[in-house]
């Protein structure tokens, strides 16, 4: 049974594009995040003295749809900061970096976190980052860490879960994890969420036909869907996605003219899904129709939504 969770988030200057401090109930952690502009309030609080991890965030760039990140760790956030908010010069000391425009600390209110506890969570955030993919990295190889008792490893696992339940719900979500399909065949996938609505979408012209799923709010196009190989629409942020997802291998080759997904990917919205798939920009609500139906999307959404409101009225008139 899921069972909810509170989160404690403070506007230290009473806006929401200022300072926040965000807590999970009965978690040791703190987070802090606040503009590169508020830097000089930032480093001024207490937790800027403490040992933590931190996350430097960037605009998306050539509509990549993702964020630059860094990633890193420090006994002494406060100076570590100072130190990435230097101009880029050749001057192999200087550390700073030029892209990022907002900043995340991770602390502990017991101070308990020590050098050792940050660089193995520095280790396994990199780790987590890469494997999303949800974020460009800035940092360089990562340095696999594990120098630490078992004891101390569990402890810092469950430190990380409670860092992935939280950073999602300040605006973060690049170590949110993907839905659990990733390298499963359509086959493998149909057992594990065999009770779920399958969603198709053809283009029987290009010997297109993808199939799809919503699973955790996002909607995934599955394992063996067949894509156009090449972007033919007017120019989108879309079609950047769409290269991407060639250029990393979600997409491999069938022909000259197709494309395969070799994993299941999980797309932010049915037109985005719809628009990789159709190598154009599209309405994923009207492209893509229930399998077994041929309802659109659409359709099957507002049916979903007025059922639940007739339950919600019925059970306030009983």
């Amino acid at each position: 049974m899921v069972t909810g969770r509170s989160i404690r988030l403070f506007l230290v200057d009473g806006t929401p594009i200022g300072l926040l401090t965000a807590e999970i109930v009965n978690w040791t952690g703190h987070v802090l995040m606040g503009p590169r502009s508020k830097l000089g309030e930032l480093i001024q609080r207490p937790e800027c003295n403490r040992t933590g991890v931190y996350f430097l965030i960037g605009p998306v760039l050539d509509s990549s749809l993702r964020p630059l990140v860094y990633i890193g760790e420090t006994d002494d956030v406060a100076t570590r900061l100072k130190q990435h908010n230097r101009l880029e010069t050749k001057d192999s000391t200087n550390s700073g970096k030029d892209f990022w425009e907002k900043v995340c600390l991770v602390t502990s209110k017991d101070e308990n976190l020590t050098k050792a506890h940050v660089k193995y969570l520095e280790s396994l955030l990199i780790q987590i980052a890469t494997e999303t993919g949800r974020c460009v990295l800035v940092n360089g190889t990562a340095h696999r860490y594990s120098s630490l008792p078992e004891s101390d490893r569990a402890d810092m696992s469950f430190f990380i879960e409670q860092i992935r339940t939280v950073l999602p719900a300040i605006g973060l979500d690049f170590l949110r994890e993907r839905p659990s399909l990733v390298n499963q065949s359509v086959q493998q996938t149909n057992i594990a969420i065999e009770n779920l609505p399958r969603f198709v979408l053809e283009v029987p012209k290009y010997e297109i036909k993808a199939e799809a799923q919503e699973i955790d709010s996002e909607f995934v196009v599955l394992a063996d869907s067949i894509a156009r190989a090449e972007w033919s629409g007017s120019e989108h942020s879309y079609q950047y996605l769409h290269r991407q997802l060639c250029e990393t291998g979600v997409l491999r080759p069938v022909d000259d003219s197709l494309r395969r997904f070799v994993s299941t990917y999980a797309f932010a919205s049915p037109s985005a899904a719809a628009a990789v798939v159709t190598g154009r920009t599209a309405n994923g609500r009207r492209e893509w129709k229930v399998k077994s139906t041929g309802q659109s999307y659409g359709d099957w959404q507002d049916q979903q939504v007025n059922a639940a409101t007739g339950c919600t009225m019925k059970k306030a008139t009983a």
